[in-house]
């Protein structure tokens, strides 16, 4: 499979880019203008940049991991997320469509969505399917549902050949430490290290799904491969844990003794308490089934943060 990847600079693109490589594809990394000079430039604004990207990428698969996704954000400035989430998908599908005009090539596109398009959800409607209506309670969800309407509009009506992954929350080394999970190994790195033995956290009762990122991505590539076009596939463990067994676990393999404290500047404004997901139509649709144990997920993470100051230093 040849394959071009948006957003290969970011956590989940860096990983999908390196396990299609390892699975024998062809794998073109496409980022932004202040990326590495390796990755092929596109501007989701422009046009002109995504008919440059497929033209030389030749693909037969374009997964779009390109997005704002740090919910934090999209809530200080909604439009930015609006404009870069479901603007920039527009333009992807139409330079995908005027690229099958002039190659006769139909590329399959795997639009990668989100878990937080399901907002609040009853514990009741747990473990959460593909038909149940989004309920997005952020401008981010908001903005990852508005794009898949999109996706799914032009895969009835124009031929668009695609399929939606609404991940749940994914973790592993490479992941930006303004997400909770790195946060907390980072914190706990320094004070192993010497350091004051307080953390701050935010909500800690919020029960996810978390899956390692590597089993997330080699999700998508058995998606682009065998997924049925206009379908959306749940990528998820299929169990639920909360913050605080996470952060319970990244302390005993920290081994060190620490004080917890809440942080009002962590907590967000719209959390949903539970959220964990299905896998049954992705399964039976690849047979793809995780690989890595939560603890050895946490122990990499935790790893990597201990390796950051010296990294850094």
């Amino acid at each position: 499979m040849r394959a071009l990847v948006t957003g290969a600079s970011g956590f989940v693109g860096r990983h999908l880019v390196e396990h299609l490589a390892a699975n024998g594809h062809t794998a073109t990394a496409a980022g932004g203008p202040h990326d590495a000079e390796e990755m092929l430039p596109i501007d989701l604004r422009d046009i002109d940049s995504l008919h440059a990207a497929l033209d030389l990428a030749r693909p037969g698969a374009v997964f779009h991991l390109a997005a704002q996704a740090f919910v934090p954000r999209s809530i200080e400035d909604p439009t930015e997320t609006y404009a870069t989430n479901v603007v920039g998908t527009a333009n992807l599908l139409q330079a995908l469509r005027e690229h099958r005009r002039r190659s006769g090539t139909n590329v399959r596109l795997v639009f990668v969505s989100s878990a937080e398009v399901y907002g609040a959800q009853p514990s009741h409607a747990m473990p959460l399917t593909e038909t149940l209506a989004p309920n997005p309670v952020n401008p981010y969800a908001a903005s990852k549902a508005a794009a898949e309407a999109i996706v799914l509009g032009e895969v009835r009506s124009l031929g668009v050949d695609a399929v939606i992954t609404r991940a749940f929350n994914h973790i592993g080394p490479g992941q930006n430490e303004r997400f909770a999970v790195p946060a907390f190994a980072t914190q706990l790195a320094a004070i192993a290290a010497g350091g004051d033995p307080v953390m701050l956290v935010g909500n800690l009762e919020a029960k996810r799904d978390f899956l390692d990122v590597r089993d997330v991505v080699a999700a998508y590539a058995a998606l682009a491969q065998h997924g049925k076009s206009g379908e959306i596939y749940n990528v998820c463990s299929g169990t639920a844990a909360s913050m605080r067994d996470i952060l319970s676990e990244l302390i005993r393999i920290a081994h060190v003794p620490v004080e917890v404290r809440e942080d009002p500047a962590r907590m967000r404004p719209a959390d949903v308490p539970l959220l964990y997901g299905s896998n049954a139509k992705l399964r039976e649709a690849t047979d793809w089934v995780p690989a890595i144990p939560l603890r050895a997920t946490l122990q990499d993470v935790y790893r990597e943060a201990q390796m950051r100051p010296l990294r850094h230093g």
